[in-house]
């Protein structure tokens, strides 16, 4: 499955599988950013990557990691 920007849900998933030793409140947006453009099944343009999609990426991610 190719993961977009909007799959926001999908992503944190991806990204508290992959980073199960990272704090999620702790990480800046440049990182997270990175890390979304790294996952493998990421298939999305890196540029429309803006601050108010990652901020709910670090959101679901922190409800994930809870």
């Amino acid at each position: 499955m190719a993961l977009k920007w909007a799959d926001v849900l999908d992503i944190a998933i991806e990204l508290a599988d992959s980073k199960s030793d990272v704090d999620p409140r702790y990480v800046n947006f440049v990182e997270l950013h990175r890390w979304v453009v790294e996952l493998p099944d990421f298939a999305d343009d890196p540029k429309r990557g803006g601050e108010k999609v990652l901020e709910a990426i670090q959101a679901a991610w922190i409800d994930e990691a809870k």
